[in-house]
């Protein structure tokens, strides 16, 4: 059971933003920016691309209404949508609030935030979920 799929079923602790049967999406906790939030599938798949197209149809789905909840709770330009990571073995979808592109550059610093702004945060976003 990778690490995301214990978060998704509640094993281990996260800062959930939204979730449904199929999906779950939570804040990822070395953001690149206030609001930086990862969408998961619950069912465990390595490779994004290797979601069924139905699925994958679904997520998108899911990834854009918690994407447009995002972006009511963290005015910016646009949210960027970025498929990356070799570090979990689970697909996941980064949605970040940009006002530039350097916002969604993974070299970056990672911004350091307290539990209690993690909390806001996830609140803020869950508070646009249609």
């Amino acid at each position: 059971m990778t690490i995301f799929s214990k978060i998704a079923a509640g094993e281990i602790p996260s800062y959930k933003c939204a979730e449904s049967e199929k999906f779950y999406a939570f804040l990822d906790i070395n953001p690149l920016t206030v609001g930086h939030t990862l969408v998961i599938p619950r069912r465990e798949v390595d490779y994004f691309f290797d979601l069924d197209d139905d699925e994958l149809a679904e997520m998108q789905i899911f990834a854009k209404r918690v994407a447009k909840a995002i972006k009511q709770a963290f005015p910016c330009r646009k949210v960027a949508q970025v498929v990356l990571g070799l570090e979990v073995p689970h697909a996941h979808i980064h949605l970040i609030p940009m006002q530039t592109e350097a916002d969604a550059d993974f070299r970056r610093e990672k911004l350091k935030l307290t539990q209690e702004q993690f909390k806001e945060a996830a609140e803020k976003i869950s508070s646009f979920m249609e």
